[in-house]
């Protein structure tokens, strides 16, 4: 987090949601109850692959879904591009056509007229790019480091307790997930499925305390066996504001899952909900054509591009969860309160600006304390 301004936006989500609970009623557009991702940066925005091999650029991370106002993901996703355009040293005035272009992008969307992968940055076109070439070895090589069989123990992958390894196999002894496991396009239905190895997987601080384990399970006998491996990982309940007055599964495993059906249908088909020792986990499988979108060195086009297309990417997902009398009424909420020098609403500029006010306060703040701490460690 301390790497740059925009790494330190896309790790400090709970400042985030702060600050949306502290917006008097009325502040912020009041969209539609729609599924919404909660933590809509564009480092959670990448290409996903589905069940039959289509591969498409969709949210791909659904851990603080709710039911919610659309609206906070707009500010979330204009935040992080606009201090990936300052972090690329890029003129104060091109926030201003961000903002403008993650608006238009948007409302593209729900007009059902988003931008084609054609009119991408580079930097998305690249990961596509990428995406598509990518195998099994590809993904044991960057996530195992080898693409025998085991998980390799060290820094990120660490052994497990006896009971711990008894939960897993358990786990996936259940006819869903024995299903999840079999389910892509190339496998037998009726396969055998055997876990071959697992770890606790230490992807990342927030792993830590919760239950996530990477498992490697052998589908099929013989020269036929295929290979995966399996993200499970233990669902909280979500930070992000939602509408109480609507119903979501009290599971909070149940409640991923249900957000990543309407949000990201590719991932969402792709996961299961489950439980060890009564803890709600969510799982899917890793696929290679899974990608993390990185938006860095912008150039001033690519900064528009980004923000149209990605901006899209979002509105796709929640219009798909609206009819259309909804979506021409969501877009004539967003058109209110427009400015007169700038092509985008006064409440987004303004969210944003204040944002980027308190994110940049915080991280230097955060860096102080990180160089403070490394001076001490040596």
């Amino acid at each position: 987090m301390a790497r740059s301004a925009h790494a330190y936006v896309r790790g400090s989500t709970v400042q985030f949601y702060e600050w949306l609970e502290a917006q008097k009623r009325g502040t912020l557009p009041e969209g539609p109850a729609v599924w919404i991702c909660g933590d809509c940066h564009a480092g959670n925005l990448g290409p996903v692959a589905a069940l039959d091999g289509r591969v498409a650029i969709q949210i791909r991370d659904v851990d603080q879904t709710v039911i919610g106002n659309p609206a906070h993901d707009i500010i979330r996703l204009a935040l992080s591009l606009a201090t990936a355009s300052r972090g690329s040293d890029l003129p104060g005035v091109t926030t201003a056509h961000i903002m403008e272009q993650v608006i238009e992008g948007y409302q593209a969307a729900l007009r059902q007229d988003a931008d084609a992968l054609d009119s991408a940055p580079k930097t998305v076109r690249f990961a596509m790019k990428q995406s598509l070439a990518r195998s099994w070895k590809h993904l044991a090589k960057e996530r195992l480091d080898d693409s025998r069989p085991t998980i390799p123990l060290g820094t990120k992958f660490w052994s497990l307790t006896k009971s711990e390894r008894d939960d897993i196999h358990a786990l996936f002894d259940r006819p869903t997930l024995r299903h999840l496991a079999t389910s892509l396009r190339s496998r037998d239905h009726e396969a055998d499925v055997e876990v071959l190895d697992a770890a606790y997987w230490m992807k990342g601080c927030s792993s830590l305390g919760l239950k996530r384990y990477a498992v490697l399970l052998g589908i099929g006998t013989g020269k036929k066996r295929d290979l995966a491996l399996m993200d499970v990982k233990e669902a909280i309940a979500a930070a992000a504001p939602r509408y109480v007055s609507e119903k979501m599964p009290k599971d909070n495993a149940e409640r991923v899952v249900a957000g990543a059906m309407h949000l990201s249908p590719h991932l969402g088909k792709r996961m299961v909900a489950g439980t060890i020792r009564d803890k709600p986990v969510f799982v899917r499988e890793l696929l290679p054509q899974d990608l993390k979108i990185e938006i860095e060195d912008l150039t001033v086009p690519d900064a528009m591009k980004a923000a149209s297309f990605l901006a899209g990417v979002v509105g796709k997902a929640h219009a798909r969860q609206m009819d259309e009398a909804t979506r021409k009424k969501w877009t004539a909420e967003l058109e209110r309160h427009r400015s007169k020098t700038l092509d985008a609403p006064s409440w987004l500029w303004s969210s944003v600006v204040s944002l980027i006010g308190r994110h940049e306060t915080a991280y230097l703040e955060h860096c102080r304390r990180y160089a403070t701490e490394d001076q001490n460690r040596g």
